[in-house]
C-alpha cells in the first residue's frame, strides 16, 4: 500500500491552516546562499522545481512567499540544497535555519488508489474488522520499509493513566480498509501484534 506525505509530522501544522509542511531548513550550505533542507513529502519536485513557496519562521505570525531558483537532492543524507531568489550569502541563509517551508494545501498532488496524504490519515479512528471494536487513533504515518502506522490506544477501564502507542504495519493484508469519508480504518493485525 502505497502511502505518500506533503507533511510528516501533521501536528506542528494546524489541519485547518491551509498550508502543508513540505520541508524545514536546517542549516546554511556553503558560502552563496544556498540551504539545506529536511524534507518533509515524497515529492521532489517540491525542492526541484523552481517556483514559489512559503516559508514561516518562528518571528513570522504569517507565511511568506519565497521564489524557489533551484535545488537538488543529497544522497545519503536525505537532505536538498535549495536556492533563493534574494538569499546571496551565508548570513542571509543562517537566518532562515529552523524555518518551515510551506505549499497552500490546494497545491496537493494527485495521488493514485491506494495512496494517501499522511495529514489525511492522522486523526482517523482504528477499528478491529472483526469485531468493530474502535481501539484508538493514528497519530503519525512513520516512513520505514512498508510505512507503520503509529496508533495511540484508547485507554482501558481500571488501566493506568498511560496510553500507550503500537506500531501497526501499513500494508493491505494488515489495514485493508481506509475509509477517509468514516474517518476509520479497519485493521486485521496477525496474532501477538497488539500485545505488549
Amino acid at each position: 500500500m502505497a502511502n505518500h506525505k506533503d507533511t510528516k509530522n501533521a501536528k506542528e501544522l494546524e489541519k485547518d491552516s491551509g498550508w502543508l509542511e513540505i520541508g524545514r531548513i536546517v542549516a546554511p550550505q556553503g558560502l552563496n546562499g544556498e540551504v539545506r533542507v529536511y524534507p518533509d513529502t515524497d515529492f521532489p519536485e517540491r525542492f526541484e522545481q523552481p517556483g514559489t513557496r512559503w516559508v514561516l519562521c518562528s518571528q513570522d505570525a504569517e507565511p511568506r512567499p519565497i521564489e524557489l531558483l533551484s535545488g537538488r537532492y543529497l544522497a545519503g543524507k536525505n537532505l536538498y540544497v535549495v536556492e533563493f531568489l534574494g538569499v546571496e550569502n551565508r548570513d542571509q541563509a543562517e537566518a532562515l535555519r529552523g524555518c518551515k517551508l510551506l505549499v497552500p494545501e490546494s497545491d496537493r498532488p494527485a495521488l493514485g488508489e491506494d495512496e494517501y496524504h499522511v495529514l489525511d490519515l492522522v486523526g482517523l479512528e482504528v477499528i478491529m474488522q472483526e469485531t468493530q471494536a474502535k481501539i484508538g487513533a493514528v497519530v503519525d504515518v512513520i516512513p520505514a520499509g512498508n510505512d507503520l502506522l503509529e496508533v495511540k490506544l484508547y485507554q482501558e477501564p481500571n488501566a493506568d493513566n498511560n496510553s500507550r502507542t503500537v506500531l501497526i504495519p501499513f500494508v493491505k493484508e494488515i489495514v485493508p480498509v481506509v475509509d477517509l469519508q468514516a474517518r476509520c480504518v479497519e485493521i486485521t493485525p496477525p496474532p501477538g501484534l497488539m500485545e505488549i
